[in-house]
């Protein structure tokens, strides 16, 4: 199986969670190239099993290179992706000491649904979401990050790499 992950990673965040993935995604016989979005054209990305995006979040929304990059994206119908995004972690109301819920956060951060409306737009195929959280504005990553990564990882279908587009 061959994996494209395609990142945009500002403060390095996107970029240590691409290489923990690609670490472990490598330790059970997947290959995963990793680029950042500037790295490639969303026209002609290299052939793959599975394309996985991640984009950190500016105003609850994909940063414009993302969102330009899946606009322009030139992938067949029925193409598999994934997405694994670096987001602010909620933080609790200064006066009533409420952290927001996912519910809650649903309304502000709208990142992964609209990474997924962009994919889906185009007729590709989700098999998997999920966010790591960053605790500052530059970093760094929640506590048992790692951990994280592997509970996605452990969601990827392994196919056959065989079945390679082309």
């Amino acid at each position: 199986m061959n994996i494209e992950y395609i990142h945009a990673s500002k403060h390095g965040n996107g970029a240590k969670v691409a290489e923990e993935f690609s670490k472990q995604m490598v330790a059970t016989g997947v290959t995963v190239d990793v680029h950042h979005i500037r790295e490639v054209s969303p026209k002609e990305l290299p052939p793959a099993d599975l394309y996985l995006f991640s984009s950190p979040g500016r105003m609850g929304r994909p940063i414009g290179s993302m969102r330009r990059a899946l606009k322009k994206l030139s992938l067949p119908a029925g193409t598999k992706y994934a997405i694994l995004n670096t987001e602010m972690k909620p933080q609790p109301d200064e006066k009533s000491g409420h952290t927001p819920g996912e519910e809650e956060l649903g309304r502000g951060q709208r990142i992964i649904p609209a990474m997924n409306q962009a994919l889906e737009g185009k007729g590709l195929v989700k098999v998997a979401a999920d966010k790591v959280f960053v605790t500052g504005l530059k970093g760094p990553l929640e506590e048992g990050w790692q951990k994280k990564i592997e509970d996605f990882v452990a969601r990827i279908p392994r196919e056959d790499s065989s079945k390679v587009r082309e």
